[in-house]
């Protein structure tokens, strides 16, 4: 997961696709998570940010075929690469939303995922112990949630689980909580560009320059909120 991978000082292939899109700057309110403890499980919401990570997670849990919904979100048209039925492929400005119903075999949407780390899998569906739901959309980059109260509020993946492996790693370093809050500033200082630039293209280039910075996580358990940093360059 992301945010415990930068905490671990584990600055891994996702972390840098998913720093990508950051330049220079600070930007607030990202990766937003909640918690509530319910009687028999857990509710969680999330921001846009954790869409993947959930669906990889819980696709991981079937040995056959799982009835999903939603949509793959990807600047390729990825029909030619798809087995699976697709519902409909929109286009809107160069951004393709391949609209999933239908049963589909977790190994086929693992090698999207490996082949295609850009691409937005908001796909919903339900096991034994679990309910996901992500909203069949893409992700607005750059904005929080939606502003609610006190501020922007995790609204684009729910998740009803009691796995404790999975609200281990969303909430990683918490223990037993009743009810949380989480949210994450990025702070980019620099672009810490390949030595080797000289010999690539600039497409090149822009793939594999990593992000420095600090990336500070605010947790709010009750009444009392923490505050701890950690560097990267990712």
């Amino acid at each position: 997961m992301i945010i415990k991978n930068i905490f671990d000082g584990n600055f891994d292939d996702e972390v840098h696709v998913n720093f990508l899109k950051f330049g220079r700057g600070v930007y607030r309110d990202k990766f937003l998570l909640e918690g509530k403890k319910q009687a028999k499980n857990y509710a969680v919401k999330t921001g846009a940010e954790y869409a993947n990570y959930l669906v990889r997670k819980h696709l991981e849990k079937f040995d056959g075929p799982v009835k999903a919904t939603g949509v793959i979100v990807s600047t390729l048209d990825l029909r030619d690469e798809i087995n699976f039925e697709l519902k409909k492929v929109s286009n809107f400005q160069g951004v393709r939303k391949h609209v999933v119903a239908t049963e589909i075999e977790p190994q086929e949407i693992f090698d999207l995922m490996d082949k295609y780390p850009k691409a937005f899998f908001a796909l919903s569906f339900k096991g034994d112990n679990f309910l996901l739901k992500i909203k069949p959309k893409a992700p607005t980059s750059g904005k929080p949630g939606k502003e609610k109260g006190s501020g922007p509020v995790a609204d684009f993946c729910t998740l009803k689980t009691n796995d404790k492996e999975i609200l281990d790693e969303l909430f990683f370093g918490i223990g037993d909580f009743t009810l949380i809050k989480v949210r994450h500033d990025i702070e980019v200082s620099d672009i810490v560009y390949p030595t080797n630039m000289n010999e690539l293209k600039p497409a090149e280039i822009r793939e594999l320059a990593k992000r420095k910075g600090v990336l500070k996580r605010k947790v709010i358990v009750g009444d009392i909120e923490k505050v701890s940093e950690a560097e990267f360059i990712a």
